[in-house]
């Protein structure tokens, strides 16, 4: 039974949100979901997510947006391919012919449906528009608002991110359900539109209504990590740390933020202890892409600085190899390909390489398939030939594309391994011209990023290396 607290048909209703059910109780647990998604937190008390999709379908197996916020959670989540994993297509398929044989749904729920069947096929922009659709009519639609903001994250639609809470800001009043939540995503946006000062002023507006609000801590995170200030970044996840350890969906990747002020501090055996105790072990027990894909990263950048992870990566590619043919996001499939390099693991990097090949050729609106070509592929070749020691010709497919590698989705801070790794591969080609480019680079990295110790060392490695 899950608690008065959460909506009822009622509820919704008079918050011109109405759901085509008769359920109470298939109403309430939609809300539990959506609580879970909005906050990153699973409360166990229900059962977590897992156990509320399992609730809300015996509740009312007819309800149509209880199997869109069910399959749509797990799409997002981008850790099963459709094209691999049966039981998920099964279940769009499922939610699109329900849909479609039931009259009475609103046309609200209708643009729903198509969204997620949208991004089910890979179209991220469609189901953005359609989204966004959704909003303009019901600006106070919050699944329509977090699920819009997790698509323009993965397309590294910086811009579009803010503005689409921006737009409905106004019709959030602060007795509504969840209202705090509004300030980290937007603060975000903000953020990643490096309007770093006005990011941190919202985000922490948020924490002042919701102390434990992670993704306004998150936020207040990537803006310390963007102006270079690792001593005040350690402060701050130290002493919020209580407030959002528990935030199971997104504790790691805040844990990962820590340790990034480390690797900026040149500390590598504490970035090292927080991915022992923090990135490996819930990465294991999550599953989780995001949680994967931080331990992949952080192992890079150690190695990028010089120093020695031992045995992880081949501890780390036991998690990322049943997902070599995934193929769900660019950002992941360059993530995994770190991991199987790392490990040595040649025969899983070919089959990624191939594989990206593969689906390049395909047909269709897949947005990710779309990039593999043109973005995907000499990315990953980059990484392979780093590994290889063919650092010039790391240089001459990354350099090219620096500047579209946003369209891999991802933060800017999360995408900051590929502007090092082009860095540290011009510094080591033993062309002149590439040499002359890295510290070019480094000039710039400089500017954007003021009193940084992380790029103090590599201007300093530059000048001896090229003196």
């Amino acid at each position: 039974m899950i608690a008065n607290s959460f909506r009822d048909c009622e509820a919704w209703r008079s918050e011109g949100l109405p759901l085509s059910t008769s359920s109470n109780e298939a109403c309430k647990i939609y809300d539990a979901i959506l609580t879970q998604y909005v906050t990153w937190r699973n409360d166990e008390t229900m059962g977590g997510v897992e156990g509320c999709m399992s609730a809300i379908k015996a509740a009312d197996p007819h309800f149509v947006m209880g199997h869109v916020i069910s399959t749509g959670l797990e799409l997002v989540g981008t850790g099963s391919s459709v094209r691999l994993n049966e039981r998920l297509a099964s279940a769009v398929k499922t939610t699109v012919e329900m849909a479609s044989a039931q009259d009475h749904l609103t046309p609200r729920e209708r643009l729903h449906v198509r969204a997620m069947e949208h991004f089910s096929n890979g179209s991220f922009p469609k189901a953005c528009d359609t989204w966004e659709e959704i909003l303009v009519e019901h600006p106070t639609d919050l699944l329509a608002l977090k699920l819009a903001h997790d698509g323009f994250f993965y397309m590294g639609a910086q811009t579009q991110m803010r503005d689409s809470v921006a737009r409905v800001l106004p019709h959030w009043k602060p007795h509504m359900p969840l209202f705090s939540y509004l300030k980290g995503l937007y603060s975000f946006g903000l953020m990643e539109t490096h309007f770093y000062d006005q990011a941190e002023k919202i985000a922490k507006e948020g924490l002042e209504m919701t102390p434990d609000d992670a993704w306004s801590v998150h936020t207040v995170a990537h803006v310390h990590e963007m102006k270079g200030e690792a001593d005040k970044g350690l402060a701050f996840m130290e002493r919020t740390e209580k407030d959002w350890q528990g935030c199971d969906m997104l504790a790691c990747h805040n844990y990962w933020h820590w340790a990034l002020y480390y690797i900026e501090k040149g500390e590598y055996e504490a970035a090292l202890k927080i991915y022992d105790s923090q990135l490996f072990r819930r990465c294991v027990s999550t599953g989780a892409m995001l949680d994967t894909v931080d331990a992949c990263s952080l192992l890079y950048r150690l190695e990028m600085e010089g120093a020695c992870v031992k045995d992880r990566w081949r501890e780390l590619q036991q998690v990322t190899l049943p997902h070599t043919d995934d193929h769900v996001t660019l950002f992941n499939d360059v993530h995994f390909l770190m991991a199987s390099l790392g490990a040595k693991e040649t025969g899983a990097a070919r089959r990624l390489l191939d594989g990206l090949r593969d689906v390049a050729r395909e047909p269709g609106d897949n947005y990710q398939h779309q990039l593999a070509g043109a973005l995907g592929l000499p990315m990953c070749q980059a990484l392979v030939e780093y590994h290889e020691g063919n650092y010039s010709l790391a240089v001459e497919l990354l350099h090219p594309v620096r500047y579209r590698i946003a369209h891999i989705g991802g933060s800017d801070a999360q995408r900051d391994v590929f502007n090092q790794l082009l860095i540290h591969a011009a510094m080591k080609s033993d062309k002149s011209h590439h040499q002359k480019l890295a510290r070019c680079l480094l000039v710039e990295r400089d500017a954007q990023k003021c009193s940084s110790p992380l790029t103090d060392r590599l201007i300093q490695k530059a000048h001896v290396l090229h003196a």
